[in-house]
């Protein structure tokens, strides 16, 4: 498969993405203390069939799991891959929603950490950085440059901010298939020399943890925590790699 996209595969991709940012402005007023991630789940399933599109994580197998949801929700100390369930949110609570859809084909994925009512200052500046660093990556993803140029970029501002980058998960390619080649780290790593052109279609997501960047999974098989019970905050985008600047095609 090609990694870069023809202007009608991008296209597609657009639209896909465009789905996955209104999801984001939709739950903007129910994330809030008392509602369940399960409810927060509903919306977002709902929201993607309106468009005529399909929540992309919905019936998602690895190694025989299966994802039984249209979202992920990940809570406080979850890094990523939360299962929505009857967990209500509560006052300083902060909520990571992944999101993915498929159209015509084609994907978008993107990911957005809530606040819940009043949150620490620790917490707020932690979603700060997490959400400022995905920014810094997105500023190298432009042709010409190579992917370690987007993990350097995020990985000094979080870890010269006191935070962990967690090394277990990482972005990726995206378009016809969900994840696709190359692997975006979050870090260094002297395996992703992969060049960047012009029409890559790429998921940047910093996930950065309060504490010690080590992670565990839970017994769901699905759940990642932080390994101290710190918190945790997600911040995704897909982009398209050009000259110059790089295109947010999940920024509303």
């Amino acid at each position: 498969m090609s990694l870069i996209k023809t202007e009608k595969e991008i296209d597609l991709i657009r639209e896909s993405s465009r789905i996955v940012a209104g999801v984001f402005e939709h739950l903007k007023d129910h994330i809030k203390e008392g509602i369940t991630t399960s409810e927060i789940d509903e919306l977002v399933e709902k929201y993607i069939i309106s468009k005529d599109a399909y929540p992309a994580f919905k019936g998602y197998k690895v190694n025989r799991r299966v994802f039984p949801s249209s979202s992920c929700i990940s809570v406080n100390d979850e890094v990523v891959h939360g299962i929505p369930g009857n967990r209500k949110l509560v006052n300083g609570d902060v909520v990571s929603v992944d999101v993915g859809v498929k159209k015509n084909g084609y994907f978008g994925d993107s990911a957005y950490t809530y606040k819940v009512g009043e949150v620490s200052s620790k917490v707020s500046k932690l979603l700060k950085i997490t959400e400022e660093s995905l920014y810094k990556g997105i500023e190298m993803a432009v042709d010409g440059n190579e992917v370690n140029d987007i993990s350097v970029a995020i990985q000094n501002y979080v870890e010269g901010s006191g935070y962990g980058v967690v090394r277990e998960l990482v972005g990726h390619g995206i378009g016809k298939n969900l994840h696709e080649e190359p692997s975006v780290p979050n870090f260094y790593t002297p395996n992703s020399k992969q060049r960047l052109f012009e029409g890559m279609v790429i998921a940047i997501e910093p996930m950065v943890n309060y504490g010690t960047h080590e992670v565990y999974q839970d017994r769901d098989g699905w759940t990642i925590r932080t390994k101290d019970g710190e918190p945790s905050a997600h911040f995704e985008h897909t982009v398209l790699i050009k000259k110059g600047k790089a295109e947010i095609l999940t920024k509303s």
